[in-house]
């Protein structure tokens, strides 16, 4: 199948890296909004082309992967290319899947296409944990706990408040909620009192400081839930300290068959390089809207609608001799 990528930051870099381990993929292009000759890939021949000259392969991507942010790049732009292409976003804002869902299955049925939308580990592998789980242990209880790490998409969104000119932030499960949880004790528990947020900011020159930290704290569906604490530091420091993109965490159902007999399922992901593993879960979900789309599927699509043996390079047999 041959692959497009749409943004080539971190998450686009990851989809390359990707590409290479699976013999059933080829890089066709990578398409920015920056100056394409400014942009050096890691694949040798590989033509950087400008997003204004998208239009030129539609004919020639079987899959498109779009590797922008979620705070403002994928509302607009997974609905303009699923016109196009076959796509797969990573969008992860939570409260906004739906409406998002809506947009995209629009665009892809008018255009007969595929479109998988929030494809990653959160939304994505954690949200078939969580489907799993409620199915098995229907009389129970979800938890989901991300971190210690860093968020790709809550940095961007940082990023993009006036007066930021870099910017990490750090998702922290709080300790008492999870071992609360663990100990099958099934505790309501408040956003604030699942995690922490901690925000590592480098400030523009003469940017405002406390309307910064203002914007970050009040950012709906990001921080405005949570006790975020906002650190100004140096762009050295930033380098220094804050420099890795390791991540994680925790998806449990604690629920009962029977009263007397309690149950927990754990799903875990320890994670050194989020954007890696991310573009790991994209490829395999492009994988599958390339084969739904040789099957005459049309609209959008989430993980909870693709068939797990879509996901894979190997035919159903040897999946059912080696994995079943």
């Amino acid at each position: 199948m041959n692959i497009g990528i749409l943004g080539y930051g971190n998450l686009g870099r990851g989809v390359e890296l990707a590409i290479k381990a699976n013999p059933d993929a080829k890089l066709a292009a990578v398409f920015t909004r920056r100056n394409p000759e400014s942009v050096k890939v890691q694949t040798e021949s590989i033509p950087v082309v400008h997003i204004d000259d998208v239009g030129n392969w539609i004919e020639k991507i079987d899959v498109m992967i779009l590797c922008g942010g979620s705070a403002t790049d994928l509302p607009l732009q997974t609905p303009k290319f699923a016109e196009m292409f076959n796509v797969v976003d990573s969008f992860d804002t939570h409260a906004k899947i739906p409406e998002h869902f809506a947009k995209v299955d629009a665009a892809a049925k008018n255009s007969n296409h595929v479109a998988i939308i929030s494809v990653g580990w959160d939304p994505g592998l954690f949200s078939l944990a969580r489907a799993y789980s409620n199915a098995i242990l229907p009389n129970g209880k979800d938890y989901t706990f991300w971190g210690r790490g860093v968020s790709q998409g809550h940095s961007d969104a940082i990023r993009r408040i006036k007066g930021v000119k870099n910017a990490k932030q750090y998702t922290v499960p709080i300790d008492a909620a999870l071992d609360a949880v663990r100990s099958g004790s099934n505790p309501e528990l408040t956003t604030r009192q699942k995690h922490l947020r901690e925000c590592y900011v480098v400030l523009e020159e003469g940017a405002d400081a406390a309307e910064v930290e203002r914007q970050i704290k009040t950012m709906p569906n990001y921080f405005a839930d949570y006790d975020t604490t906002v650190n100004f530091i140096s762009e050295e420091e930033l380098a220094k300290n804050h420099s890795g993109l390791a991540h994680g965490g925790f998806v449990i159902r604690t629920g009962m068959t029977n009263e007397n007999h309690k149950h927990i399922i754990e799903f875990n992901l320890k994670l050194d390089s989020n954007p890696e593993f991310t573009s790991n879960v994209l490829l395999a979900y492009a994988r599958a809207a390339n084969r739904l789309h040789s099957e005459g599927k049309r609209g959008c699509m989430t993980v909870l609608d693709i068939p797990p043996a879509y996901l894979s390079a190997l035919d159903g047999a040897t999946l059912r001799k080696s994995l079943v």
